[in-house]
């Protein structure tokens, strides 16, 4: 997928869907590094322990293709950053 459609774009989103982005009241960590870099995880209503656990998010762009996840985890000592951990099937 071209790089450019997907930044700034929320994961989970439909990429033709006019109110893709960003949505009023809602918290968003950014995704880093990895085939979902530069994508935005909407964590509205995640606990602190939830956010401390991060995210397996299910993506057929990553090294295990359709039916594979990739691992996000939270940055040490900067809040709205999810670093890739890696893919997973």
């Amino acid at each position: 997928m071209d790089e450019r459609i997907m930044r700034g774009r929320v994961y989970g989103a439909d990429h033709d869907d006019p109110e893709a982005g960003l949505r009023p009241g809602h918290a968003y960590v950014e995704l880093v590094g990895g085939p979902l870099d530069g994508l935005l995880l909407d964590v509205t209503g995640w606990t602190e322990a939830d956010r401390a656990e991060g995210a397996l998010l299910p993506t057929e762009i990553g090294r295990f293709g359709p039916g594979g996840r990739s691992a996000y985890g939270p940055r040490a000592g900067v809040p709205g950053r999810f670093d890739w951990r890696g893919d997973l099937r």
